[in-house]
């Protein structure tokens, strides 16, 4: 039974996705390890570090090295007894070389040399996974701004009624921030393509006359760039990397809360797509739960927690440390995991999003008008000013509370407003749809910037 929910044969699914899981299992992280240390000998050989012959064997054994149980439980077996991270791959593999090739295994170079060079090229490919998510997001998000740029809704501040909107402007909003997550990503990606060729301090003293050249050819052969300086102890960009997936996190988290929230049945407007088959409770048979905005919650916490963890591996002392760079290994897959499956479910949620526009329209009617004391408050000020404008419709606003009734009617009902504003005005002013403000057009400029983007 494996100890961690992402390792479950059962739940694994809700913990991350295959496609990311096949860049940090076991089998796969080793085999590229051992890719790592072919192309180490092949570059060693090329600058004349090692024996060329010696360099042929040695990637050969690592490239043809069956991955079975047998040789993983060598590898354990060797790792308990030295505590050290890589000694036990390292024999592992010279008991596979023949005759003395190798002695040349892993000639020079240390641990994190390996497991850094193969960290920047896994982020690479879950940064590759998470453009195309966000690209597909917000082509979704874009899609509902577009249907729904004048779909009216309350707006809400605090949790309560504020002023009319549009359901477009609120997905128009959510777009625009997916974008600014993709140009972050863009923006990111150079730093995650540095490989690591350093040595045991960072000075590459065990790697010859010819180290720089020889850290050029390792890391061109692996589709990195070599480091201006060795980053064992600098681990900035991945504390750069694992905010980004906060963020990232944080903003579908948000979409899942109103989505939590506008789901519940008094509310209404929204809902996630219902899929045939889906139990919300064993004991309550009617229920339909926001499954997927509810696990969004769940995956961002988990993803800021664990970047609070990485946010101290920043912290080395002298030349290498193990206490902060071997925190990352807790959580650096957990956390793509993750991420991974926080974007394959907010693509699901939005791509199947259901929205109740009437539901909304009777949210806002609901109000009693209350919601629509700004623009009385406004269209009075032009006549009185905005202060006893806002005085006015604030003690005819009171009233109506205390009274239970609607605005309009404490409205038609203050001879300090219909002094100066006739019947047929103040009913003109309670229609809901007129007072969007400046929605469509901000929707209309989310859209078209997603256009421009397209064809360019």
């Amino acid at each position: 039974m494996p100890a961690h929910l992402s390792e479950s044969l059962i739940y694994r699914n809700a913990w991350g996705t295959d496609e990311i899981r096949a860049l940090f299992d076991d089998r796969p992280r080793t085999r590229a390890w051992l890719e790592i240390l072919a192309t180490l000998a092949e570059a060693q050989a090329e600058v004349g570090l090692i024996p060329a012959e010696a360099a042929r064997q040695v990637a050969r054994a690592c490239r043809e090295l069956p991955l079975d149980a047998e040789f993983f439980e060598e590898v354990r077996r060797g790792y308990e007894a030295t505590n050290h991270s890589t000694l036990g791959l390292i024999r592992a593999v010279q008991r596979r070389c023949p005759g003395d090739s190798g002695e040349w295994v892993y000639y020079g170079a240390t641990v994190q040399d390996v497991t850094d060079t193969w960290m920047m090229s896994a982020l690479r490919q879950v940064a590759d996974i998470a453009e195309r998510e966000l690209r597909e997001l917000d082509r979704s998000l874009t899609g509902l701004a577009r249907a729904h740029r004048d779909t009216v809704m309350a707006g809400r501040t605090h949790g309560q009624p504020g002023l009319p909107i549009t359901f477009g402007f609120k997905a128009a909003v959510w777009a625009s921030e997916v974008r600014r997550h993709r140009q972050r990503l863009r923006e990111v990606r150079p730093r995650l393509g540095v490989g690591q060729l350093a040595g045991g301090v960072g000075s590459l003293s065990s790697l010859g006359p010819r180290a720089l050249a020889l850290q050029r050819i390792f890391c061109a052969r692996l589709g990195l760039r070599s480091p201006a300086i060795t980053w064992t102890t600098a681990r900035d960009v991945l504390v750069e990397w694992f905010q980004l997936l906060t963020l990232i996190a944080g903003t579908a988290d948000k979409i899942g809360h109103e989505v939590y929230n506008l789901q519940r049945p008094e509310i209404g407007e929204l809902s996630e797509g219902f899929v045939a088959g889906t139990v919300g409770s064993i004991t309550m048979p009617h229920k339909r739960n926001p499954e997927i905005a509810e696990h969004l919650g769940t995956l961002a916490r988990v993803i800021r927690h664990n970047t609070g963890l990485i946010a101290e591996s920043q912290v080395h002392e002298h030349e290498r440390d193990g206490r902060a760079w071997k925190a990352e290994w807790a959580v650096l897959a957990e956390t793509c995991l993750a991420a991974g499956k926080l974007l394959a479910l907010t693509n699901d949620l939005a791509a199947h999003l259901v929205v109740h526009p009437d539901r909304m329209l009777e949210n806002l009617e609901a109000t009693r008008g209350f919601v629509l004391s700004e623009p009385v408050m406004l269209a009075l000020a032009r006549k009185v000013g905005k202060q006893t404008a806002h005085s006015l419709v604030y003690e005819a606003a009171m009233k109506a509370h205390e009274a239970g009734r609607p605005l309009r009617d404490a409205v038609l009902a203050e001879p300090g407003i219909t002094a100066h504003l006739s019947p047929e005005a103040i009913e003109a002013l309670f229609d809901y749809r007129q007072h969007t403000g400046q929605c469509a057009a901000l929707v209309d400029a989310v859209v078209e910037q997603a256009e421009e983007r397209r064809d360019a």
